[in-house]
């Protein structure tokens, strides 16, 4: 059994062939650029691959993306038609995502990028903000990520929404649904995290008109997906003032060109892409369980719908 691996860094390449044939004994793994008899490779797993690379292979079973998102997979024009494609997640996963937002959702309470300010310029400055159960925090996406977002949010004492495209029940968590209820969800939240997944549907849904409908002075959390956002319409709303305060972990391009203008814009909270940062070790273990389930059944938990695009 031959599994082909890439990512776009050779290094980090080599590493998941270490790791993974360390955990696949009687396998083969190998980086997808040494392989020498493309017909022999039954399994893929990758993080962005190249356009074209699936296609060289004409008995693959499934397609493994080291991450919980698919969208990476299905932007190649040329993906063979029908192969399964195998989501990453897992409880390590969720919960990375869970301190990310938990994090981001108190600085952005609390204030703390004015209270950075204000230290930088030795102001000794009291910020009083109101108690968390007065402050809305609405999470949009409530598939497992989401779900534990909401959910964790709602712990901390705020009053918590989420919506999604069908209809969800989170205890501790105001949920709406469909695109009937998404103006009525958006316009209480006081700080909104995005966690949809990417598809042709939500590209773009962080817009100019998304940000009209929110309250005055509401922040923005971005850890799903770069796509997601439309970059000119939230540096107008944050110049503006519309919009207070924005952390961003996901952009169009990556790394974020040096010279893009989110580094420098006070209002902006950059972060390489680390919300919901795969383990290594532990993402190992849980391609290869998967791996392993699939060749045994044909089919495991974690099988995505690329219908859908998640």
């Amino acid at each position: 059994m031959t599994v082909a691996v890439h990512l776009p860094l050779a290094e980090k390449t080599d590493w998941w062939v270490k790791v993974l044939q360390e955990r696949l004994p009687g396998w083969t793994v190998e980086s997808m650029s040494a392989v020498a008899k493309p017909e022999d490779v039954s399994y893929a797993v990758v993080w962005r691959p190249r356009t074209g690379d699936m296609a060289r292979f004409p008995n693959l079973k499934a397609i493994v993306s080291i991450g919980a998102g698919i969208d990476h997979v299905l932007a190649d024009e040329q993906l063979p038609l029908g192969v399964p494609i195998i989501r990453t997640v897992g409880a390590d996963l969720t919960q990375r995502m869970r301190e990310y937002v938990a994090l981001h959702v108190l600085r952005h309470h609390r204030d703390m990028p004015r209270q950075l300010r204000a230290q930088a310029e030795r102001d000794w400055h009291a910020i009083v903000v109101p108690v968390a159960p007065n402050r809305t925090v609405g999470v949009m996406g409530l598939g497992n990520l989401g779900a534990a977002a909401a959910t964790t949010v709602a712990g901390l004492g705020f009053s918590a929404r989420g919506w999604s495209r069908s209809a969800k029940t989170i205890p501790g968590v105001d949920t709406y649904a469909g695109a009937d209820q998404f103006d009525s969800f958006l316009a209480g939240c006081d700080i909104l995290v995005n966690l949809l997944p990417l598809t042709d549907r939500t590209a773009g849904v962080l817009n100019a008109e998304l940000f009209a409908r929110l309250p005055a002075g509401a922040c923005i959390i971005n850890c799903a997906r770069g796509p997601h956002l439309v970059d000119d319409d939230l540096l107008a709303a944050l110049d503006s003032g519309h919009i207070k305060q924005a952390t961003l972990d996901v952009f169009h391009q990556e790394p974020l060109p040096a010279d893009h203008p989110f580094w420098g814009h006070p209002a902006i909270t950059v972060t390489p892409h680390v919300a919901s940062q795969i383990d290594p070790l532990t993402g190992a273990g849980l391609i290869a369980a998967n791996l392993k389930t699939f060749e045994e059944t044909g089919t495991c938990e974690d099988l995505a719908d690329a219908a859908r695009g998640y």
